[in-house]
Order: C-alpha cells, then sequence, then structure tokens
C-alpha cells in the first residue's frame, strides 16, 4: 500500500491547484538574532474536489523543506478533499535565517503562520524535528481551543536525548562542500559519499539545498550551517517535563519500524504529553515519507 493511502488510513484513525509564498529572493538570507516570531515560506494544495475546510498542515525535518513533501501534499490534498500546507521552518527552505532554533521559538512561528491565515479544526504533521515542533505547538497554553484537532507525530517522541551522530556529520559534509566551491551538485555528491556512502536518496535529500546564489557562481547551502551547528544540543531538547503540560486531543505517532526513534524507553513519556495517543508502524526506517 502507498504511504498515501497508508498514512490516510493511519489519519482515519483519529476522528488542485499549488500555492506558495516563500518570504525571500534567493537562498542567503542575513541572520536574525531576535526571538521574535518569523514569517514562514509556505505552499498550498487546494483539493480539486473539496470535501472539508479544515486544514492539513504538514512540518518537515530538520535539512528538510516544503518541497520534500510536494508530491504527497499533492496527494493528500486530493484524497481527503482538504487544503494541504506546507511550511519550511525557520533556518530551512525559503524562510528566514535566524541564531535562535529551539522548539518554543519555531513552535511560535507555526503558531503565527496559523494565525494570519486564520486556520483552524487543524490536523497537524511533524517528521523528525518538525514532530518536536508540533508537538511543542500543542501543548503550548495559549494555544486557541479551536485551532487543532488532530495530531500526527512521525518518527520522533518528546524524550530528551542526543541527537544521532549521523546529523552532526552531514553538517560537516555541507561545510566541506562549501568550502570545495563546487560548480555542480555531481561535484558535490562526490564529497558527500565520504560521509554518507551507502544511501542515494539521502544524499539527493541534502543536495537539494544545494543551490547557485547567481548564475556562474559556485553553488552554496541555502541552510545557515554554522547557526543550525549551534542549535544542535538544543534538537535533542524539548521545552516541557513530562507532567508540566498534556495535550488531550487525537494524537497518533507513526514509527519507522526499523527505526529507534520510537522505543519502549520513551512510550512513557509519550503517554504522559498525549494521553489520547495511538502507535502505528510502518516497514520504513527513519524516512518514512520517503520510503514507503
Amino acid at each position: 500500500m502507498s504511504a498515501v493511502r497508508r498514512l490516510q488510513a493511519l489519519k482515519s484513525t483519529l476522528s488542485p491547484g499549488v500555492h506558495s509564498a516563500p518570504t525571500a529572493v534567493g537562498g542567503f538570507r542575513q541572520l536574525s538574532t531576535s526571538r521574535s516570531p518569523v514569517d514562514l515560506a509556505f505552499e498550498r494544495v487546494d483539493p480539486p474536489e473539496p470535501k472539508s475546510k479544515s486544514p492539513l498542515l504538514i512540518v518537515h525535518g530538520l535539512y528538510g523543506s516544503k518541497q520534500n513533501w510536494r508530491s504527497l501534499s499533492k496527494a493528500f490534498a486530493r484524497n481527503l478533499g482538504r487544503p494541504v500546507y506546507t511550511v519550511d521552518l525557520r533556518n530551512h527552505g525559503d524562510s528566514p535565517h535566524s541564531a535562535v532554533m529551539d522548539y518554543s521559538a519555531m513552535a511560535s512561528d507555526i503558531l503565527q503562520f496559523c494565525q494570519s491565515k486564520s486556520l483552524s479544526d487543524i490536523s497537524l504533521v511533524g517528521h523528525s524535528l518538525g514532530g518536536k515542533v508540533v508537538m511543542a505547538f500543542a501543548l503550548n497554553p495559549s494555544l486557541p481551543k479551536d485551532m487543532l484537532s488532530r495530531l500526527i507525530v512521525v518518527d520522533i517522541s518528546p524524550a530528551v536525548g542526543p541527537i544521532s551522530p549521523e546529523f552532526r556529520r552531514y553538517i560537516d559534509a555541507m561545510k566541506e562542500i562549501d568550502d570545495a566551491k563546487v560548480k555542480t551538485k555531481k561535484e558535490g555528491e562526490e564529497i558527500l559519499k565520504k560521509y554518507e556512502s551507502a544511501s542515494l536518496p539521502r544524499r539527493a535529500f541534502l543536495l537539494h539545498n544545494l543551490v547557485a546564489p547567481a548564475k556562474g557562481e559556485p553553488l552554496r547551502f541555502r541552510i545557515p550551517l554554522s547557526a543550525i551547528a549551534d542549535a544542535m544540543d538544543g534538537i535533542g531538547e524539548f521545552p516541557y517535563a513530562p507532567g508540566e503540560q498534556t495535550w488531550n486531543g487525537a494524537t497518533l505517532f507513526v514509527k519507522g519500524a526499523k527505526s529507534k526513534y520510537i522505543n519502549r524507553r520513551n512510550m512513557g513519556v509519550m503517554e504522559q504529553f498525549f494521553p489520547n495517543m495511538k502507535l502505528e508502524s510502518l516497514d520504513t526506517g527513519h524516512w518514512v515519507h520517503a520510503e514507503k
């Protein structure tokens, strides 16, 4: 069964035109130090045959962007008959760059986005880093009562722990590629193979961020590598302690069966934060949406 049908079926247990709005022109932006929310770049896919006005909002993972979910967004809009939004988190895709990259700040960005679009009765999906962001969003005590109806968290838990070494390794790889001033993605991939030799899809995922600032110039990563590296320890954290806040709405955790991000050691923490949770497993690794 396809990922669309599996995730759609899982979503049901919780019971097209494309519009985009990048917030910046080009891939290279100044780095803000403000804690204020930033305006997130986004895309909206409208269903060809609307069945509901309640939107689906999707938040990507570390080093990702709204682009990673474009095909699934179109399929979700078509199959669910509802508008689908995908956003770029701060320091990702076309969204602004900031030295502040903790979960409270990123959840505030999502709240501002939803308020700016007058969204309510939202089904909210987050993968990996985006999963922790949407959990922080749901647990925010100032969240408007009718804004969120369903939460879907893909292969991540709210537990505190060190980030996987591979994510730090990828920062080193991308910095080396930047320093090499490559002219083609093929040249960048040859360097990246030293750090990620086994997975072509994962190399392609990282290299989608490698772009030319202007015609004829060397390629560079459009994400602020140093700011993300500085935030790396905080990515393993979570802004709430178990028992401090709960969200009692319908919550679905989707685990990649070959991944260790959701495991028996953090199930109790998940249940403390989200007492109305369910868990489903798909036969994938961590990159659930790309592998199935």
